[in-house]
């Protein structure tokens, strides 16, 4: 019972657990007015309900879509009525604990007045919550913006746009004014960005270009995983594009590019068409797939896992229109160390293999 709670305490951390598209909600609150509610301004409706908010936040919140009657968002002039359902939405998970400045350093590929992108490493969590409430990427931009007098960690109009799993490594953008989030979660959401993510999947897929379309949706079998539906009666539609960058015997190097943003769609997409993300624990990756049965390869294999102890995933490029000068910006990044060491190892052993 105990190893069951644990694995779905892990499952909690997995910060991209919610769709990298909007909407991707998280309910903080419901409340439900009482038959006899008398007609009351949904800014004093909630103030006089949560401690410690500001009638200002609440207004701050509902501007940003974020307060929802019955499911539909409301203006903070809205008049509360009997029996109506009242929710507050973020996108991102309830802070449980104030957010603390921590002095965690940040890979700042770009920043102005409007924006800030950065390269994630791996195993750094993105959110605070569910054990881990310090350490993540949102202690580290309150550390950041601890001078910054308008930017508020915990305001929903201001922060990160979309997000990439804990141990998968890669470029972010986090946006600095209101006007700049809901600039860019419209990018995001109508699938104008540009995302492409470099892997390394066990075996060579068939073709060396190919499209991957398939529901994403909760697995009916082990809820710690997402699964895919090809038949469409679950999920929500999935769309991956991958290219191979170079074949290494029993591994591959790919390019993804992502048409939509799912929970863990590339690593469910590759294993659904028999490839999966090398060291992915989750969908199978950690284990010997391809290959001999000799007890050098297997050892081998092993040290690549210990090289690499994650995924093999990192989010390289990203790009978007500027949500101020209306410019195309593009950025690039490298190779995290332990995927570049991981993928030199192979390319060894094939040419070692092949001497032999």
């Amino acid at each position: 019972m105990e190893e069951k709670t644990n694995k779905e305490e892990e499952l909690l951390d997995d910060t991209e657990l919610i769709d990298e598209e909007l909407p991707g909600l998280y309910e903080h609150y419901r409340f439900v007015a009482d038959k006899g509610q008398t007609l009351l301004r949904i800014d004093k409706f909630l103030t006089a309900r949560i401690e410690h908010v500001s009638r200002n936040r609440i207004q701050m919140a509902a501007e940003a879509g974020c307060i929802l009657v019955n499911g539909k968002p409301v203006k903070s002039n809205y008049r509360v009525k009997p029996a109506d359902t009242v929710s507050i939405v973020m996108d991102r998970p309830k802070y449980e604990l104030e957010i603390i400045p921590e002095d965690i350093p940040l890979n700042i590929v770009y920043e102005d007045n409007e924006l800030l992108v950065v390269n994630k490493p791996a195993g750094l969590v993105v959110h605070p919550g569910h054990g881990n409430y310090s350490g993540t990427l949102v202690n580290a931009l309150a550390y950041h913006f601890r001078n910054h007098p308008d930017f508020d960690v915990s305001d929903p109009r201001l922060g990160l746009v979309h997000r990439i799993d804990k141990d998968t490594s890669g470029l972010l953008v986090i946006a600095k004014t209101p006007e700049a989030k809901t600039h860019l979660g419209t990018q995001f959401f109508n699938k104008t960005t540009q995302r492409k993510y470099l892997a390394v999947v066990w075996g060579v897929p068939p073709e060396d270009e190919g499209r991957i379309e398939g529901n994403i949706g909760r697995s009916l079998k082990d809820r710690l995983q997402m699964a895919v539906f090809p038949d469409g009666d679950h999920g929500k539609t999935a769309v991956t594009h991958y290219k191979v960058i170079e074949k290494m015997g029993y591994v591959s190097t790919v390019e993804c590019r992502l048409e939509t943003g799912r929970t863990h769609q590339i690593r469910v997409h590759m294993k659904y068409i028999g490839h999966p993300l090398f060291n992915d624990a989750r969908y199978g990756g950690n284990e010997i797939l391809k290959g001999t049965t000799f007890t050098k390869y297997k050892q081998f294999v092993n040290n690549c896992f210990s090289i690499c102890p994650r995924q093999a995933l990192h989010a390289r490029t990203l790009g978007f229109v500027h949500p101020k000068t209306g410019k195309e910006m593009f950025f690039d990044s490298e190779i995290p160390e332990d995927m570049g060491q991981l993928i030199e190892k192979w390319r060894n052993y094939m040419i070692n293999r092949e001497i032999s």
